[in-house]
Protein backbone atom coordinates (compact mmCIF):
# COMPACT_ATOMS: atom_id res chain seq x y z
CA UNK A 1 0.00 0.00 0.00
CA UNK A 2 1.31 3.44 -0.92
CA UNK A 3 1.27 6.36 1.51
CA UNK A 4 0.19 9.67 0.02
CA UNK A 5 1.12 12.71 2.12
CA UNK A 6 -0.33 16.19 1.65
CA UNK A 7 1.55 18.88 3.56
CA UNK A 8 -0.71 21.80 4.46
CA UNK A 9 -3.37 21.26 1.76
CA UNK A 10 -5.29 24.43 0.95
CA UNK A 11 -8.12 23.48 -1.40
CA UNK A 12 -10.84 21.08 -0.22
CA UNK A 13 -11.81 19.92 -3.71
CA UNK A 14 -8.25 18.80 -4.43
CA UNK A 15 -8.01 16.94 -1.13
CA UNK A 16 -11.39 15.31 -1.75
CA UNK A 17 -10.33 14.17 -5.21
CA UNK A 18 -7.05 12.82 -3.84
CA UNK A 19 -8.97 11.00 -1.11
CA UNK A 20 -11.13 9.37 -3.75
CA UNK A 21 -8.00 8.43 -5.72
CA UNK A 22 -6.52 6.85 -2.58
CA UNK A 23 -9.64 4.75 -2.03
CA UNK A 24 -9.58 3.62 -5.67
CA UNK A 25 -5.89 2.68 -5.55
CA UNK A 26 -5.95 1.26 -2.03
CA UNK A 27 -3.50 3.89 -0.81
CA UNK A 28 -3.35 5.59 2.59
CA UNK A 29 -3.77 9.36 2.86
CA UNK A 30 -1.77 11.37 5.41
CA UNK A 31 -2.73 15.02 5.97
CA UNK A 32 -0.42 17.45 7.75
CA UNK A 33 -1.88 20.58 9.39
CA UNK A 34 -2.56 23.41 9.01
CA UNK A 35 -5.27 23.02 6.37
CA UNK A 36 -6.87 25.76 4.31
CA UNK A 37 -10.30 24.27 5.11
CA UNK A 38 -12.21 22.32 7.73
CA UNK A 39 -12.04 18.56 7.21
CA UNK A 40 -15.83 18.27 7.30
CA UNK A 41 -16.19 21.01 4.70
CA UNK A 42 -19.06 20.25 2.31
CA UNK A 43 -16.76 20.72 -0.71
CA UNK A 44 -14.31 18.14 0.62
CA UNK A 45 -17.06 15.61 1.14
CA UNK A 46 -18.61 16.46 -2.22
CA UNK A 47 -15.30 15.96 -4.03
CA UNK A 48 -14.71 12.70 -2.21
CA UNK A 49 -18.35 11.83 -2.67
CA UNK A 50 -19.47 8.85 -0.66
CA UNK A 51 -15.98 7.31 -0.88
CA UNK A 52 -14.62 9.39 2.02
CA UNK A 53 -16.00 6.90 4.58
CA UNK A 54 -13.79 4.18 3.03
CA UNK A 55 -10.63 6.30 3.11
CA UNK A 56 -7.70 5.25 5.32
CA UNK A 57 -6.70 8.76 6.44
CA UNK A 58 -4.52 10.05 9.27
CA UNK A 59 -4.03 13.67 10.35
CA UNK A 60 -0.87 15.09 11.93
CA UNK A 61 -0.40 18.43 13.67
CA UNK A 62 2.95 19.06 11.98
CA UNK A 63 5.72 17.50 9.88
CA UNK A 64 7.70 16.38 12.95
CA UNK A 65 4.77 14.34 14.26
CA UNK A 66 4.35 12.65 10.87
CA UNK A 67 8.08 12.06 10.38
CA UNK A 68 8.42 10.39 13.81
CA UNK A 69 6.26 7.45 12.76
CA UNK A 70 7.92 6.67 9.40
CA UNK A 71 9.75 3.32 9.69
CA UNK A 72 12.24 3.92 6.85
CA UNK A 73 13.06 7.51 5.89
CA UNK A 74 14.87 6.33 2.76
CA UNK A 75 11.46 5.43 1.26
CA UNK A 76 10.10 8.98 1.48
CA UNK A 77 9.88 10.81 -1.87
CA UNK A 78 9.12 14.52 -2.02
CA UNK A 79 7.65 15.96 -5.18
CA UNK A 80 9.17 19.27 -6.26
CA UNK A 81 9.20 21.14 -9.54
CA UNK A 82 12.83 22.01 -8.70
CA UNK A 83 14.04 18.41 -8.43
CA UNK A 84 16.29 17.00 -11.13
CA UNK A 85 15.22 13.35 -11.02
CA UNK A 86 11.90 12.42 -12.64
CA UNK A 87 9.43 10.19 -10.83
CA UNK A 88 9.59 8.06 -14.00
CA UNK A 89 13.24 7.23 -13.19
CA UNK A 90 12.51 6.10 -9.64
CA UNK A 91 12.06 2.51 -8.43
CA UNK A 92 9.01 2.49 -6.19
CA UNK A 93 8.21 -0.13 -3.56
CA UNK A 94 5.13 -1.12 -1.64
CA UNK A 95 4.86 1.11 1.44
CA UNK A 96 6.61 4.13 -0.09
CA UNK A 97 5.71 7.64 1.05
CA UNK A 98 4.86 10.11 -1.75
CA UNK A 99 4.81 13.68 -0.43
CA UNK A 100 3.13 16.69 -2.04
CA UNK A 101 3.14 20.33 -0.90
CA UNK A 102 0.46 22.95 -0.65
CA UNK A 103 -1.15 24.10 -3.86
CA UNK A 104 0.11 27.70 -3.74
CA UNK A 105 3.78 27.12 -2.89
CA UNK A 106 4.63 23.43 -2.93
CA UNK A 107 6.88 22.08 -0.18
CA UNK A 108 8.84 24.52 1.94
CA UNK A 109 12.64 24.54 1.92
CA UNK A 110 12.55 23.36 5.54
CA UNK A 111 10.57 20.23 4.60
CA UNK A 112 12.67 19.58 1.49
CA UNK A 113 15.83 19.78 3.59
CA UNK A 114 14.61 17.02 5.93
CA UNK A 115 14.61 14.31 3.24
CA UNK A 116 17.11 13.46 0.50
CA UNK A 117 14.78 11.99 -2.15
CA UNK A 118 13.24 14.66 -4.37
CA UNK A 119 11.38 13.87 -7.58
CA UNK A 120 9.83 15.99 -10.29
CA UNK A 121 7.04 15.47 -12.80
CA UNK A 122 8.27 16.42 -16.28
CA UNK A 123 6.21 19.20 -17.86
CA UNK A 124 6.28 21.79 -20.56
CA UNK A 125 8.11 25.02 -19.70
CA UNK A 126 4.85 26.80 -20.56
CA UNK A 127 3.37 25.90 -17.16
CA UNK A 128 4.63 26.31 -13.58
CA UNK A 129 2.99 23.19 -12.19
CA UNK A 130 0.21 20.64 -12.58
CA UNK A 131 -2.88 20.58 -10.40
CA UNK A 132 -1.99 18.63 -7.23
CA UNK A 133 -4.71 16.02 -7.76
CA UNK A 134 -3.34 15.35 -11.26
CA UNK A 135 0.20 15.19 -9.89
CA UNK A 136 -0.80 12.63 -7.27
CA UNK A 137 -2.56 10.59 -9.97
CA UNK A 138 0.53 10.58 -12.21
CA UNK A 139 2.82 9.36 -9.44
CA UNK A 140 0.41 6.82 -7.94
CA UNK A 141 -0.21 5.39 -11.39
CA UNK A 142 3.48 4.88 -12.08
CA UNK A 143 4.21 3.53 -8.60
CA UNK A 144 1.29 1.08 -8.74
CA UNK A 145 2.34 -0.01 -12.24
CA UNK A 146 5.83 -0.81 -10.97
CA UNK A 147 4.64 -2.54 -7.80
CA UNK A 148 1.72 -4.57 -9.15
CA UNK A 149 2.29 -4.63 -12.90
CA UNK A 150 -1.22 -3.16 -13.27
CA UNK A 151 -2.66 0.29 -14.10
Amino acid sequence: MLNIVLVEPEIPNNTGNIGRLCVGTESRLHLIHPFGFVINDKNLKRSGLDYWVHLDVTEYQNVAEWKAQIPDLSRVFLMSSHAEKSYLENDFQDGDWLVFGKESKGLSAAVLNEFPNHLTIPMSPLIRSFNIANSVAFVIGEAKRQITGKF
